[in-house]
């Protein structure tokens, strides 16, 4: 009998909307290497959890919902951090791969293995890269980190010519601003294969979340973006 990988997960949502086409099942795994100053899920930053679950099952949970998410939609791996359990990532996708899910990380591009980089990829129909920065010093200001584990990502995206959906996270007084906008937009055509770019609005409903971890919230008074900034900027962004 095969004796399948065991990872952490957070939590399983079995509806999700935004997090890939379609209907989808959405996996949040535990652990992340990031701190960004944005980020409303603290919770799923240490790398083991309660939930303690082999790939099997895991699979087994996601083909219960065959009947909705087989029209158009699948599963998702967010976080945390998906890449920060790398081999077990790699073993659900493979499993989902064979019973034919369609399959999306939702990822920095951060706290991988390397040595597993092109098998995900492989077995991957979908990306969705969080952009945090799109340059050193602003990018080790908003996750601690420097940038160059997600530049071997990006280039590793590039030689896989994955899919690709991007996202960035717009923060009022650090990017809300059409400079950074016509930048981004610079930026990012050195990817390929790209089929999305969404600007999201910082939002500040995890708050209560660090409060109940004692955590200190890095951006504590800063208001949440507005839908009419949004819009702005996303004019901007499709002009």
């Amino acid at each position: 009998m095969k004796k399948f990988k065991h990872g952490f997960i957070h939590s399983i949502e079995t509806m999700g909307l935004v997090d890939g086409p379609g209907i989808r099942i959405v996996i949040f795994m535990q652990g992340c290497s990031l701190r960004c100053s944005f980020c409303h899920n603290p919770d799923t930053w240490r790398s083991q959890s309660n939930l303690k679950i082999s790939s099997k099952d895991v699979v087994d949970e996601v083909r219960k919902y065959r009947s909705y998410i087989e029209l158009g939609g699948g599963v998702t791996f967010s976080g945390g951090e998906p890449l920060f359990q790398s081999e077990f990532l790699l073993e659900m996708l493979k499993l989902c791969k064979k019973a034919g899910i369609h399959t999306c990380i939702d990822t920095s591009g951060t706290g991988y293995d390397s040595k597993y980089l092109d098998e995900i990829l492989k077995y991957t129909d979908l990306v969705i890269l969080d952009i945090k920065a799109i340059d050193d010093t602003n990018y080790k200001k908003i996750t601690g980190r420097s940038m160059d584990e997600f530049e071997y990502f990006k280039q590793k995206l590039i030689e896989n010519n994955s899919k690709l959906w991007l996202r960035q996270v717009i923060v009022p007084t650090i990017n809300d601003n059409e400079n950074y906008i016509n930048n981004f937009k610079q930026y990012i055509k050195q990817f390929k294969n790209v089929e999305k770019v969404e600007l999201l609005a910082y939002h500040t409903m995890g708050v209560v979340k660090y409060e109940k971890l004692h955590i200190k919230y890095k951006l504590k008074g800063i208001e949440p973006l507005s839908k009419e900034k949004l819009n702005e900027l996303n004019k901007i962004l499709m002009s």
